[in-house]
């Protein structure tokens, strides 16, 4: 099997085709998401290419990557604030979801990255860094959705909650907590499921690159158990803080 660096005319035909056929299916399911499939491949096209000449540099220098990782972060909170904002809107929700992308993250590549785990140079750091800030990002974005969706469904519950005595973030996490979880499932998936359903990236970029199949493994399953620990953390930590921010009234949260 050969693998081609270039796309070629076929992907020029292939790639349009794509998009077509997941905004026809958004559209015939009533998904209300055709103009964001088809922005996202346009923004994808251009900010991959931008993007390219940068990371070169950015591989080069150990500072160069940890800046790129910081500013992966800041777009990621940027990402899930104005994700979590269509389903209400918090005061302070911006640092909200800084603090809880960024707890998952950092303390998860703080611990790859400062034994050794994984290379502490630049091919490694920049990365390992992208794919578990990513994690944490979407994480913290369905979390959010999820646990505000639930509190505007349950916000009778909730205020009986508050009826009988019970402080708001107790009461809060009685009516959210058994779907806060739910913004794990992916994570908890995808390593249920490796070598079985899906073969991840890292684990086929180190085989092609010429890594032994063990080698590739090991890296992997760290990225694996690494993404399930930072998407742990940020929706714990997502959770927390609206449990005890200044909440809207439940009638006002989109569902």
């Amino acid at each position: 099997m050969s693998f081609h660096t270039g796309l070629g005319w076929a992907a020029v035909v292939v790639l349009p085709l794509l998009i077509a056929i997941g905004v026809g299916a958004s559209r015939f399911a009533g998904l209300r998401h055709d103009k964001g499939i088809v922005t996202a491949a346009l923004r994808a096209v251009v900010q991959l290419a931008a993007v390219g000449a940068v990371v070169g540099v950015a591989l080069q220098y150990t500072v160069g990557a940890i800046a790129f990782v910081g500013l992966m972060f800041v777009v990621a909170t940027v990402t899930s604030t104005r994700r979590i904002q269509q389903t209400a809107k918090i005061h302070g929700q911006w640092a909200y979801c800084a603090a809880a992308i960024g707890g998952g993250a950092f303390a998860v590549l703080l611990l790859l990255i400062l034994p050794g785990v994984v290379p502490r140079n630049p091919a490694s750091i920049l990365p390992m860094g992208g794919i578990i800030v990513g994690g944490a990002m979407t994480a913290t974005t369905l979390a959010g959705r999820r646990v505000l969706g639930e509190y505007g469904n349950r916000f009778g519950e909730y205020e009986a909650g508050l009826s009988i005595g019970l402080l708001p973030p107790d009461a809060f996490k009685l009516v959210v907590g058994p779907v806060a979880g739910d913004a794990l499932l992916p994570a908890l998936d995808q390593t249920r499921t490796v070598g079985l359903v899906t073969l991840p990236g890292a684990f086929v970029g180190m085989v092609l690159g010429g890594a032994s199949p063990v080698q590739a493994a090991a890296l992997q399953l760290v990225v694996l158990i690494g993404l399930v620990a930072a998407e742990a953390i940020a929706i714990l930590v997502l959770t927390e803080l609206l449990s005890r921010s200044r909440l809207p009234d439940g009638r006002t949260v989109s569902p």
